[in-house]
């Protein structure tokens, strides 16, 4: 988590919450939805951190149907 932490207030500071942290950690994926709910934030807001996250190298994204998750890839080796 501290490595997450570090790498977003580097690269976006401004984008930094430890509710956006917390919602990384609480299971290996996390979708739009999650992230609106979670920081209360607009949908639009939301997909920008989402892809903010991809582009840093944090999360990786993958669509399953109509759905897209965004993996926390270090989190998930964590559990394989």
């Amino acid at each position: 988590m501290e490595q997450y932490i570090e790498r977003i207030k580097e690269a976006y500071p401004k984008m930094y919450s430890k509710d956006l942290v917390e919602n990384l950690f609480k299971n290996p994926y996390t979708k739009i939805e999650f992230i609106m709910n979670d920081l209360q934030v607009s949908k639009p807001t939301a997909m920008d951190y989402l892809n903010k996250l991809i582009k840093i190298g944090l999360l990786k994204k993958e669509k399953r149907w109509k759905t897209n998750y965004y993996i926390n890839e270090q989190l998930y080796k964590l559990f394989t």
